[in-house]
Protein backbone atom coordinates (compact mmCIF):
# COMPACT_ATOMS: atom_id res chain seq x y z
CA UNK A 1 0.00 0.00 0.00
CA UNK A 2 1.32 3.58 -1.18
CA UNK A 3 2.20 6.19 1.65
CA UNK A 4 -0.62 8.36 0.16
CA UNK A 5 -3.78 5.15 0.51
CA UNK A 6 -2.32 4.34 4.05
CA UNK A 7 -3.07 7.90 4.64
CA UNK A 8 -6.52 7.96 3.56
CA UNK A 9 -7.00 4.60 5.73
CA UNK A 10 -5.99 5.72 8.73
CA UNK A 11 -7.95 9.08 8.37
CA UNK A 12 -11.23 7.46 7.05
CA UNK A 13 -10.95 4.76 10.61
CA UNK A 14 -9.96 7.96 12.54
CA UNK A 15 -13.11 9.99 11.23
CA UNK A 16 -15.00 6.25 12.22
CA UNK A 17 -13.65 6.38 15.81
CA UNK A 18 -14.29 9.76 16.48
CA UNK A 19 -18.09 8.98 14.99
CA UNK A 20 -18.88 5.67 17.67
CA UNK A 21 -17.12 8.06 20.52
CA UNK A 22 -19.71 10.76 19.76
CA UNK A 23 -22.76 8.19 19.27
CA UNK A 24 -21.40 6.57 22.96
CA UNK A 25 -20.88 9.83 24.80
CA UNK A 26 -25.00 10.74 23.44
CA UNK A 27 -26.07 7.61 24.40
CA UNK A 28 -24.41 7.99 27.73
CA UNK A 29 -25.52 11.67 27.98
CA UNK A 30 -29.68 10.70 27.65
CA UNK A 31 -29.54 7.38 30.11
CA UNK A 32 -27.10 9.08 32.55
CA UNK A 33 -28.70 10.67 35.56
CA UNK A 34 -25.83 11.99 37.27
CA UNK A 35 -22.92 14.08 36.44
CA UNK A 36 -23.64 16.07 33.34
CA UNK A 37 -20.06 16.91 32.76
CA UNK A 38 -18.03 13.71 33.97
CA UNK A 39 -19.83 10.71 34.89
CA UNK A 40 -16.95 8.74 35.76
CA UNK A 41 -18.44 5.99 37.12
CA UNK A 42 -19.86 5.04 33.60
CA UNK A 43 -18.03 2.49 31.86
CA UNK A 44 -19.44 3.38 28.41
CA UNK A 45 -18.06 6.51 29.09
CA UNK A 46 -14.45 5.32 29.74
CA UNK A 47 -15.30 3.33 26.46
CA UNK A 48 -15.95 6.86 24.27
CA UNK A 49 -12.81 8.48 25.89
CA UNK A 50 -10.62 5.22 24.58
CA UNK A 51 -12.60 5.97 21.45
CA UNK A 52 -11.42 9.35 20.72
CA UNK A 53 -7.58 8.87 22.15
CA UNK A 54 -7.65 6.08 19.18
CA UNK A 55 -9.38 8.45 16.57
CA UNK A 56 -6.44 11.25 17.95
CA UNK A 57 -3.82 8.82 17.31
CA UNK A 58 -4.88 7.39 13.81
CA UNK A 59 -5.11 11.18 12.95
CA UNK A 60 -1.65 11.97 13.90
CA UNK A 61 -0.52 9.13 12.06
CA UNK A 62 -2.50 9.78 9.14
CA UNK A 63 -0.74 13.26 9.17
CA UNK A 64 2.55 11.59 8.93
CA UNK A 65 2.07 9.34 5.46
CA UNK A 66 0.22 12.10 3.86
CA UNK A 67 -0.52 16.08 3.29
CA UNK A 68 -2.39 17.95 5.68
CA UNK A 69 -4.67 19.22 2.87
CA UNK A 70 -5.87 15.66 2.15
CA UNK A 71 -6.42 14.53 5.98
CA UNK A 72 -7.74 17.21 7.40
CA UNK A 73 -11.00 17.04 4.84
CA UNK A 74 -11.62 13.22 5.43
CA UNK A 75 -11.59 14.32 8.95
CA UNK A 76 -14.93 16.14 8.64
CA UNK A 77 -16.57 13.05 7.11
CA UNK A 78 -16.87 12.07 11.11
CA UNK A 79 -20.28 13.58 10.98
CA UNK A 80 -21.36 12.03 7.75
CA UNK A 81 -20.48 8.62 9.25
CA UNK A 82 -22.34 9.05 13.11
CA UNK A 83 -26.01 9.56 11.30
CA UNK A 84 -25.72 5.90 9.19
CA UNK A 85 -24.39 4.38 12.72
CA UNK A 86 -26.37 5.75 15.33
CA UNK A 87 -29.20 4.39 12.76
CA UNK A 88 -27.52 0.84 12.43
CA UNK A 89 -26.37 0.54 16.32
CA UNK A 90 -28.66 2.76 18.58
CA UNK A 91 -32.18 3.05 16.15
CA UNK A 92 -31.40 6.68 16.25
CA UNK A 93 -32.62 7.35 12.88
CA UNK A 94 -31.75 11.07 10.90
CA UNK A 95 -34.63 12.58 8.76
CA UNK A 96 -33.74 14.39 5.85
CA UNK A 97 -33.11 17.86 7.17
CA UNK A 98 -30.52 15.96 9.54
CA UNK A 99 -28.69 14.42 6.61
CA UNK A 100 -28.84 17.68 4.69
CA UNK A 101 -27.14 19.43 7.31
CA UNK A 102 -24.69 17.11 7.81
CA UNK A 103 -23.81 17.04 4.33
CA UNK A 104 -23.79 20.57 4.26
CA UNK A 105 -21.33 21.41 6.89
CA UNK A 106 -18.92 18.28 5.74
CA UNK A 107 -18.58 19.69 2.41
CA UNK A 108 -18.62 23.49 3.74
CA UNK A 109 -15.83 22.23 5.92
CA UNK A 110 -13.79 20.10 3.68
CA UNK A 111 -13.52 22.56 0.82
CA UNK A 112 -12.40 25.16 3.77
CA UNK A 113 -10.00 22.96 4.76
CA UNK A 114 -8.88 21.78 1.22
CA UNK A 115 -8.47 25.66 0.68
CA UNK A 116 -6.25 26.33 3.54
CA UNK A 117 -2.46 26.71 2.76
CA UNK A 118 -0.55 23.93 5.02
CA UNK A 119 2.82 26.13 4.51
CA UNK A 120 4.35 26.42 8.22
CA UNK A 121 5.34 30.51 7.66
CA UNK A 122 6.26 31.12 11.27
CA UNK A 123 5.84 29.75 14.63
CA UNK A 124 4.92 31.15 18.05
CA UNK A 125 6.97 32.88 20.58
CA UNK A 126 6.19 32.38 24.64
CA UNK A 127 4.82 35.14 24.82
CA UNK A 128 2.18 34.95 21.80
CA UNK A 129 1.35 31.37 23.31
CA UNK A 130 0.25 32.69 26.77
CA UNK A 131 -1.69 35.60 25.08
CA UNK A 132 -3.55 32.66 23.12
CA UNK A 133 -4.46 30.55 25.87
CA UNK A 134 -5.85 33.44 27.27
CA UNK A 135 -7.82 34.49 24.92
CA UNK A 136 -8.99 30.60 24.25
CA UNK A 137 -10.02 30.37 28.10
CA UNK A 138 -11.86 33.72 28.02
CA UNK A 139 -13.66 32.90 24.71
CA UNK A 140 -14.49 29.39 26.16
CA UNK A 141 -15.53 30.86 29.34
CA UNK A 142 -18.31 33.16 27.64
CA UNK A 143 -19.76 30.85 25.75
CA UNK A 144 -19.92 28.56 28.87
CA UNK A 145 -21.55 31.19 30.47
CA UNK A 146 -24.13 32.00 27.01
CA UNK A 147 -25.13 28.06 27.58
CA UNK A 148 -26.03 28.55 30.92
CA UNK A 149 -27.89 31.01 30.17
CA UNK A 150 -29.92 29.46 27.06
CA UNK A 151 -33.52 28.16 28.13
CA UNK A 152 -34.13 25.80 24.77
CA UNK A 153 -31.67 22.48 25.77
CA UNK A 154 -30.67 22.26 21.78
CA UNK A 155 -29.49 26.03 21.77
CA UNK A 156 -27.80 25.13 24.73
CA UNK A 157 -25.92 21.70 23.74
CA UNK A 158 -24.96 23.65 20.54
CA UNK A 159 -23.69 26.33 22.25
CA UNK A 160 -21.36 24.13 24.67
CA UNK A 161 -20.46 22.13 21.43
CA UNK A 162 -18.60 25.45 19.76
CA UNK A 163 -16.63 25.85 23.06
CA UNK A 164 -15.85 22.11 22.75
CA UNK A 165 -14.77 22.69 19.53
CA UNK A 166 -12.85 25.91 20.05
CA UNK A 167 -11.17 23.82 23.20
CA UNK A 168 -10.04 21.28 20.81
CA UNK A 169 -8.71 23.62 17.82
CA UNK A 170 -6.65 25.67 20.68
CA UNK A 171 -5.40 22.12 21.69
CA UNK A 172 -4.29 21.47 17.78
CA UNK A 173 -2.43 24.80 17.53
CA UNK A 174 -0.61 24.47 20.87
CA UNK A 175 0.29 20.92 19.73
CA UNK A 176 1.84 21.61 16.72
CA UNK A 177 3.38 24.66 18.69
CA UNK A 178 5.03 22.43 21.26
CA UNK A 179 6.16 19.51 18.40
CA UNK A 180 7.98 22.48 16.70
CA UNK A 181 9.78 23.12 19.45
CA UNK A 182 10.50 19.51 21.30
CA UNK A 183 13.78 17.90 21.05
CA UNK A 184 15.21 14.60 22.15
CA UNK A 185 17.38 16.02 23.72
CA UNK A 186 15.25 18.27 26.50
CA UNK A 187 11.89 15.91 26.36
CA UNK A 188 10.35 18.00 29.54
CA UNK A 189 11.44 21.47 28.07
CA UNK A 190 7.91 22.29 26.64
CA UNK A 191 6.28 21.18 30.10
CA UNK A 192 4.51 23.96 30.58
CA UNK A 193 2.72 23.81 26.58
CA UNK A 194 2.10 20.31 27.29
CA UNK A 195 0.07 21.39 30.20
CA UNK A 196 -1.57 23.91 28.90
CA UNK A 197 -3.08 22.03 25.68
CA UNK A 198 -4.04 19.09 27.93
CA UNK A 199 -6.52 21.43 29.88
CA UNK A 200 -7.99 22.54 26.68
CA UNK A 201 -7.98 18.92 25.81
CA UNK A 202 -9.73 17.71 28.57
CA UNK A 203 -11.48 20.92 28.99
CA UNK A 204 -13.30 19.91 25.49
CA UNK A 205 -13.64 16.37 26.36
CA UNK A 206 -15.81 17.41 29.40
CA UNK A 207 -18.04 20.09 27.14
CA UNK A 208 -18.57 17.90 24.52
CA UNK A 209 -20.11 15.91 26.87
CA UNK A 210 -22.45 17.99 28.53
CA UNK A 211 -22.95 18.90 24.86
CA UNK A 212 -25.64 15.95 23.98
CA UNK A 213 -27.71 16.66 27.27
CA UNK A 214 -30.78 17.22 25.65
CA UNK A 215 -29.45 17.88 22.25
CA UNK A 216 -29.11 14.53 20.24
CA UNK A 217 -26.27 13.55 18.12
CA UNK A 218 -25.95 15.31 15.11
CA UNK A 219 -25.66 19.11 15.79
CA UNK A 220 -23.36 19.10 18.35
CA UNK A 221 -21.14 16.20 16.84
CA UNK A 222 -21.50 18.67 13.59
CA UNK A 223 -20.93 21.53 15.80
CA UNK A 224 -17.47 20.35 16.96
CA UNK A 225 -16.17 18.76 13.64
CA UNK A 226 -16.62 22.56 12.37
CA UNK A 227 -15.91 24.62 14.88
CA UNK A 228 -12.47 22.36 16.21
CA UNK A 229 -10.28 22.65 12.49
CA UNK A 230 -12.12 26.34 11.75
CA UNK A 231 -10.73 27.94 14.94
CA UNK A 232 -6.92 26.03 14.23
CA UNK A 233 -7.49 27.17 10.71
CA UNK A 234 -7.99 31.11 11.94
CA UNK A 235 -4.95 31.02 14.26
CA UNK A 236 -3.36 29.41 11.52
CA UNK A 237 -4.02 32.58 9.61
CA UNK A 238 -3.52 35.16 12.25
CA UNK A 239 -0.67 33.93 13.93
CA UNK A 240 1.43 31.43 11.33
CA UNK A 241 0.79 33.18 8.41
CA UNK A 242 -0.69 30.93 6.79
CA UNK A 243 -3.17 31.48 3.93
CA UNK A 244 -5.88 30.29 1.44
CA UNK A 245 -4.65 29.27 -2.02
CA UNK A 246 -5.59 30.69 -5.22
CA UNK A 247 -5.28 34.45 -3.35
CA UNK A 248 -8.37 36.72 -3.48
CA UNK A 249 -10.24 33.89 -5.58
CA UNK A 250 -9.02 31.54 -3.18
CA UNK A 251 -10.27 33.71 0.03
CA UNK A 252 -13.64 34.16 -1.81
CA UNK A 253 -14.47 30.60 -2.23
CA UNK A 254 -12.98 29.95 1.83
CA UNK A 255 -15.86 32.23 2.48
CA UNK A 256 -18.68 30.59 0.91
CA UNK A 257 -17.44 27.46 2.00
CA UNK A 258 -17.67 28.35 5.32
CA UNK A 259 -21.37 29.84 4.66
CA UNK A 260 -22.41 26.69 3.57
CA UNK A 261 -20.71 24.84 6.72
CA UNK A 262 -22.86 27.29 8.80
CA UNK A 263 -25.87 26.72 6.74
CA UNK A 264 -25.90 23.00 7.61
CA UNK A 265 -25.12 23.62 11.24
CA UNK A 266 -28.38 25.52 11.51
CA UNK A 267 -30.22 23.00 9.29
CA UNK A 268 -29.08 20.48 11.86
CA UNK A 269 -30.15 22.73 15.02
CA UNK A 270 -33.69 23.47 13.47
CA UNK A 271 -33.95 19.50 12.92
CA UNK A 272 -33.41 18.59 16.28
CA UNK A 273 -35.30 21.70 17.39
CA UNK A 274 -38.44 20.49 15.41
CA UNK A 275 -38.72 16.89 16.49
CA UNK A 276 -37.44 17.14 20.22
CA UNK A 277 -39.63 19.10 21.91
CA UNK A 278 -39.91 19.69 25.61
CA UNK A 279 -42.40 16.97 26.32
CA UNK A 280 -43.51 14.03 24.69
CA UNK A 281 -45.59 13.81 21.49
CA UNK A 282 -47.82 11.44 23.31
CA UNK A 283 -50.19 12.81 26.07
CA UNK A 284 -49.97 11.16 29.57
CA UNK A 285 -53.47 9.46 30.57
CA UNK A 286 -53.47 11.82 33.33
CA UNK A 287 -52.71 15.44 32.34
CA UNK A 288 -50.00 17.33 34.45
CA UNK A 289 -50.82 20.05 36.59
CA UNK A 290 -48.90 22.58 34.43
CA UNK A 291 -50.63 21.42 31.38
CA UNK A 292 -52.60 24.71 30.38
CA UNK A 293 -54.87 22.68 27.90
CA UNK A 294 -55.99 20.16 30.44
CA UNK A 295 -59.58 19.91 31.47
CA UNK A 296 -60.93 22.20 34.27
CA UNK A 297 -64.64 22.22 36.56
CA UNK A 298 -67.10 24.25 34.44
CA UNK A 299 -68.35 27.41 36.53
CA UNK A 300 -70.97 26.16 39.29
CA UNK A 301 -69.35 23.21 39.44
CA UNK A 302 -67.81 22.07 42.61
CA UNK A 303 -64.82 20.09 43.07
CA UNK A 304 -63.50 17.84 46.06
CA UNK A 305 -59.50 17.81 46.00
CA UNK A 306 -58.13 15.27 48.50
CA UNK A 307 -54.83 13.99 48.63
CA UNK A 308 -54.29 10.71 46.96
CA UNK A 309 -53.89 7.85 49.63
CA UNK A 310 -50.23 6.16 49.88
CA UNK A 311 -46.97 7.69 49.88
CA UNK A 312 -46.04 9.21 46.08
CA UNK A 313 -42.83 10.77 44.49
CA UNK A 314 -44.75 13.57 42.87
CA UNK A 315 -47.28 15.56 44.26
CA UNK A 316 -50.74 14.20 43.15
CA UNK A 317 -54.20 14.97 44.03
CA UNK A 318 -57.76 13.64 42.77
CA UNK A 319 -60.42 15.70 41.64
CA UNK A 320 -64.03 14.38 42.04
CA UNK A 321 -66.55 16.28 40.49
CA UNK A 322 -69.73 16.89 43.07
CA UNK A 323 -72.93 19.23 42.85
CA UNK A 324 -72.85 22.14 45.78
CA UNK A 325 -75.44 21.80 47.88
CA UNK A 326 -77.34 24.85 48.44
CA UNK A 327 -76.29 26.55 45.80
CA UNK A 328 -77.71 27.29 42.05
Amino acid sequence: MSPLMLSVALALTSAVAYAAAAIVQERVAASAGGPRYAPLRSPAWWVSVALNGVGATLHVAALAYGPLSLVQPLGALTIVFALPMAALFVGRRAGRRAWRGALMATAGLAGLLGLTSGAEAGSLSDGERWLLAGAAFGAVAVLFTAARLVGRSVLRGVVLAAAAGASFGIASVLTKAVAEEWTPRAPLAEWTGLLVLSVFAVTGLLLSQASYRGAGLAAPLATVTVVNPVVAAAVGLTLFGEGFRYGTAGTVAALLCGTVAAAGLVQLTLDRTAVAPESPSSAPEAPSASDGDAPRPEVRQGVDVGAVPGSRPDLEVEVRSRAVAGRP
